[in-house]
């Protein structure tokens, strides 16, 4: 065997298992560097993992799968590892951890630590063959042209999902495993802004305002975007991993409770006072201003009913809309699905069928929430992996 395990993918959950996997390693990627996701993260600045994090902020077919390796291997375990790099970092929200200065603090982290390992790392290297052999797996190897023919005793599959294609994403992962047998779930882009097909608020694009966004049963509240194709901003990325196409999504747009009381208070001291004006004083002026039209908020106050202030409140906290669709796969940061749980291990990620092939990161049917949780994820899943191939816990 030429190596003991071949990793294919240098995205983080593959630089983080090749940082640790023990004795003659291989990590192959197409890409021209490592770790391309982990750059463009956070704004450049890797919202690296979540104080909060736990399986609950986890969607899988078997929610119950994430477990093991997240309780194995923590937030608190990746953020020792950061401090001992001496790379400052910082709260924003909920949570969230960034990096003070970049995102390429911590791939160069991450380098460093392969290196250090000992592993080998070719980039713009693609794999044109695999198969598996009685002693392991053979792969041909293509670089710049120049093919190469490798065999490996494990191989771990951690070439991610379908999001930003531009950036090299494929669904390799995804046909590795149904050429091996194991099942793969749907996918869909995830994380994803809602687009709408009339661009109904082109007229606001730039507007942001807080708010609870319910989609599949499940809400969230923080800032809404909206956008000349649509909606954005965080809320709407979280509801769009639970958003089904043809369902509708409800926003709040009063997240911190009814204004019913507040327009009857004002009606009684400022009857004149125009209806949009005071509602400006809870939303931004120019989404009430689009908002006129939609809920016909015409009128001064003095002239709206008991009853209609309730409807206006009520439609303001209970706004039902109808996206046409998602930006997709080419803005989405994860895809939703992947690799079938059912088919590895939990606790090492291997496939059940097929011994010495691992999958793990983002192609395996394990998404998490917006704020650092899918990279957690990628950092436990791709220890699992490790200590499974024998690196020490």
């Amino acid at each position: 065997m030429d190596y003991d395990i071949a990793i294919i993918g240098a995205g983080a959950a593959g630089m983080m298992c090749a940082a640790h996997a023990p004795g003659r390693v291989l990590i192959v990627d197409h890409a021209k560097a490592p770790g391309e996701k982990i750059r463009i993260s956070g704004g450049g600045r890797c919202n690296f993992t979540n104080l909060y994090c736990e399986p609950g902020a986890f969607l899988s077919g078997n929610p119950h799968f994430a477990k093991s390796a997240l309780a194995r291997y923590t937030q608190w375990d990746f953020i020792d590892l950061v401090d001992q790099h001496g790379i400052a970092w910082h709260e924003k929200t909920l949570g969230q951890l960034f990096c003070d200065n970049s995102a390429k603090d911590i791939i160069s982290m991450l380098r460093r630590m392969i290196q250090q390992n000992g592993a080998e790392l070719l980039l713009q290297t693609s794999v044109l063959d695999f198969a598996k052999t009685p002693d392991g797996f053979s792969m041909t190897l293509d670089q710049d042209g120049s093919q190469r023919a490798v065999s490996a005793r494990n191989v771990v599959i951690a070439t991610g999902g379908k999001s930003i294609p531009k950036m090299g994403a494929t669904g390799f992962a995804y046909s590795v495993a149904e050429k091996f047998g194991l099942a793969v779930t749907e996918t869909r882009p995830a994380l994803v802004p809602f687009t709408f097909s009339d661009r109904r608020f082109a007229d606001i694009s730039g507007v942001a305002t807080p708010a609870r966004v319910s989609a599949g049963g499940t809400t969230f509240e923080e800032a809404v975007l909206f956008t000349h194709r649509g909606l954005s901003g965080p809320a709407v990325l979280q509801a769009s991993s639970y958003w089904r196409e043809g369902e509708p999504v409800t926003v709040n747009l009063t997240p911190d409770g009814p204004v019913t009381e507040e327009l009857r208070a004002r009606r009684q001291i400022s009857g004149r006072r125009n209806l949009t004006t005071e509602l400006a004083a809870h939303l931004p002026a120019r989404l009430v201003d689009h908002l006129a039209g939609e809920m016909d908020l015409s009128g001064n106050l003095a002239d709206q009913s008991d009853q209609r202030l309730c409807d206006i409140s009520d439609t303001l906290q209970n706004w039902a809309l109808h996206p046409s669709g998602t930006e997709g796969y080419r803005t989405a940061e994860v895809t939703l699905g992947g690799v079938d749980t059912g088919a590895l291990s939990s606790r090492t990620m291997q496939a059940d069928a097929v011994p010495g092939l691992y999958f793990i990161g983002e192609a395996v049917d394990v998404t998490g929430w917006l704020g650092g949780y899918n990279f957690q994820w990628a950092w436990a899943s791709g220890m699992a992996a490790a200590r499974a191939l024998g690196a020490p816990a």
